[in-house]
């Protein structure tokens, strides 16, 4: 049995996503976003998708907020990746998070951003425990960004 969190975009959001990437390449970021490219594991092709980054006590992250996505696995395999905003484009690599780690970022993402996830966090909040947020961490992989 494979209980590794993952949850499918609607249609819907495949049009919200471009609309954001549109924006956040023309330098408006929207709420903090970012366009993410990595380069595929299957294709070898560059992959985008908007993200929002987070920062923490100057510490930069990137949540993921719908758990196991191509992107995270994308970015795994490929162990870098870019992020961009308008013309600025930042190269990058990675510590993912061990799940001990992630509740103080999980509270920080959903206070930043939980009018536009908190669908994914099936009624937890910025507010619930450390205890509640430590057992559900292992569903949202987080990578610390580290410029190159």
């Amino acid at each position: 049995m494979n209980d590794t969190r993952y949850i499918k975009p609607a249609k819907s959001t495949s049009f919200f996503n471009e609309v954001v990437a549109k924006l956040t390449k023309l330098g408006l970021s929207v709420w903090g976003s970012r366009v993410l490219t990595v380069v595929g594991r299957k294709s070898g092709e560059p992959r985008s998708v908007p993200v929002n980054l987070l920062t923490v006590d100057g510490v930069r992250y990137l949540v993921a907020p719908r758990g196991e996505t191509q992107w995270v696995r994308n970015l795994r395999a490929a162990e870098q990746g870019t992020l961009r905003v308008g013309r600025r484009v930042e190269a990058f690599t990675f510590r993912e998070l061990a799940d001990d780690e992630k509740p103080g970022i999980l509270r920080a993402y959903l206070k930043r951003w939980k009018f536009e996830v908190g669908v994914f966090f099936d009624g937890v909040d910025a507010k619930a425990s450390d205890e509640k947020l430590r057992e559900i961490a292992p569903g949202y992989p987080i990578f610390e960004i580290f410029t190159k």
